[in-house]
C-alpha cells in the first residue's frame, strides 16, 4: 500500500511548488535550462556526499547510462554548478515556503500529526537560530557581520529554523524558515528576535487553529515577543534566566522565602533508568515592572537519575499555560522538547555547514 505522504507524494509537492518559481531571464531560443531543474539540482546536494552533486550525476550518466537526478528527482537537464547558482540566486528564499506549508497540510489532512500533539492537543513549535555559513574572505549583500578579536570582519549567514517537536519523539517536522539578513529600510543589523517576529507575522495565524505552543530560549522571553505570540492566538513556553530578568527573580525569591511556591515530583522510566522530575512553580507573576506587564506563569524543572543522583537537565521557564499539579510536569517536559534541536551534536552542525558551503 502506498504511503499517503511517502516519497512520491513529497516529490509531487516539491515539483508543484517549484514549477511557478520566477524566471528572471529574458526568454529566447538560447534558454536551455529550466528554473525547476536548477532548483531540483540544488535540492539534490542532500542526497550525496559528493562535493559536486551534478558532476556526480554526470559520471553516473556516462558510466551507467542513467542518473538518479532524473530517476529520483525528475531533473530533465542538468545544469552545471555555476549555472545552478546563477539561476537560483535571484530567487528569494521565501519562494520555497509553500513547500513546507503544503507538506504540513498534507500531514494534517492524513492525521499524521496526532502523535505530535500534547498539552491539550497542542503542537509544539520550537524556534532556534542557527549559523549555516561564515567566512572572513567571502561576503554578499545578505551577510551579517561582526568584528573578531583579531581585527578581521566575519561575514555570516544565519536563519531561524522552526520545527514541530514532541517529547519522546526523535523526529521533527520542518516549517518554513526565516532568514536573518539585512532588511530594506532598517539601519540596524537584523537579529534573531526580529526574525522571530517576522516568522510569527507570516505563519502563526495559519497554525493557530491547529493549537500551537511556541518554544524558545531566553532571547524570546520578553514583553513584546510574548505579547505578539498571544496576539496571534498561540501559547508559549520560553526559557527565562535570572540574569536577564533581575526584577522578576527578586519577586520570585521573596515568594520562595514565604513558601508561596508549589512543588511537584514525577517519576518516569526512560527504558534504561528512572528519571525523577522535580518542579517548582507559581502562577500570575508579572514579567516586568509596570501596569501593562504581561502576566505569566513561572516554573523551574530539574531532572535527575533516580539511581545515581546525576542531574540530567535543569531549566527555568515562563509560560501562559496555567500551571497545576496535574499539568506542570507535562508543560515542563514540553518546554524541554526544544532541547533536542538546541543540543544537536556539533559534528552534525559542522557537516551541514560544509554541505551548504559546497552548494553556496
Amino acid at each position: 500500500m502506498t504511503h499517503p505522504v511517502g516519497f512520491d507524494a513529497l516529490m509531487g509537492i516539491l515539483h508543484r511548488r517549484l514549477a511557478p518559481l520566477p524566471d528572471h531571464r529574458t526568454q529566447g531560443p538560447n534558454t536551455r535550462y529550466a528554473i525547476q531543474d536548477a532548483a531540483l539540482g540544488a535540492f539534490g546536494i542532500f542526497f550525496t556526499q559528493s562535493p559536486s552533486f551534478l558532476e556526480y550525476q554526470r559520471r553516473l550518466q556516462r558510466t551507467k547510462g542513467h542518473n538518479n537526478a532524473h530517476t529520483l528527482l525528475g531533473v530533465e537537464q542538468m545544469p552545471c554548478d555555476n549555472q545552478v547558482r546563477k539561476l537560483r540566486d535571484p530567487i528569494a528564499p521565501s519562494a520555497l515556503d509553500p513547500v513546507f506549508v503544503e507538506v504540513f497540510k498534507s500531514l494534517e489532512q492524513h492525521r499524521m500529526l496526532a502523535h505530535f500533539r500534547g498539552l491539550g492537543d497542542q503542537l509544539l513549535v520550537a524556534l532556534d537560530g542557527t549559523n549555516y555559513f561564515s567566512s572572513t574572505a567571502i561576503h554578499c549583500d545578505n551577510c551579517l557581520t561582526r568584528q573578531l578579536t583579531n581585527g578581521q570582519t566575519l561575514s555570516y549567514h544565519t536563519a531561524i529554523t522552526p520545527v514541530i517537536v514532541c517529547p519522546g519523539h526523535s523526529q521533527v517536522i520542518a516549517l518554513p524558515p526565516e532568514y536573518i539578513m539585512p532588511q530594506d529600510g532598517h539601519a540596524k543589523q537584523d537579529c534573531e528576535r526580529a526574525a522571530g517576529k517576522r516568522w510569527l507575522s507570516k505563519h502563526a495565524d495559519q497554525g493557530a487553529p491547529h493549537g500551537v505552543s511556541v518554544l524558545g530560549d531566553d532571547l524570546y522571553s520578553n514583553q513584546p515577543f510574548c505579547a505578539l505570540v498571544l496576539q496571534h492566538r498561540c501559547n508559549f513556553i520560553f526559557t527565562c534566566k535570572p540574569d536577564s530578568h533581575p526584577k522578576l527573580y527578586e519577586r520570585l525569591a521573596f515568594w520562595q522565602a514565604n513558601d508561596s511556591m508549589a512543588t511537584h515530583e514525577g517519576h518516569h522510566w526512560n527504558g534504561r533508568f528512572t528519571e525523577v522530575t522535580m518542579v517548582r512553580y507559581i502562577n500570575d507573576v508579572r514579567l516586568r515592572s509596570g501596569d501593562d506587564a504581561v502576566s505569566v506563569h513561572w516554573f523551574e524543572i530539574t531532572v535527575v537519575n533516580a539511581t545515581t543522583g546525576e542531574q540530567l537537565y535543569h531549566n527555568r521557564c515562563i509560560t501562559n499555560h496555567r500551571l497545576t499539579a496535574d499539568n506542570v510536569v507535562a508543560v515542563a517536559q514540553a518546554g524541554r522538547g526544544r532541547w533536542k534541536i538546541e543540543s544537536a551534536p556539533q559534528a552534525h552542525r559542522k557537516e551541514a555547514r560544509n554541505e551548504l558551503r559546497n552548494c553556496a
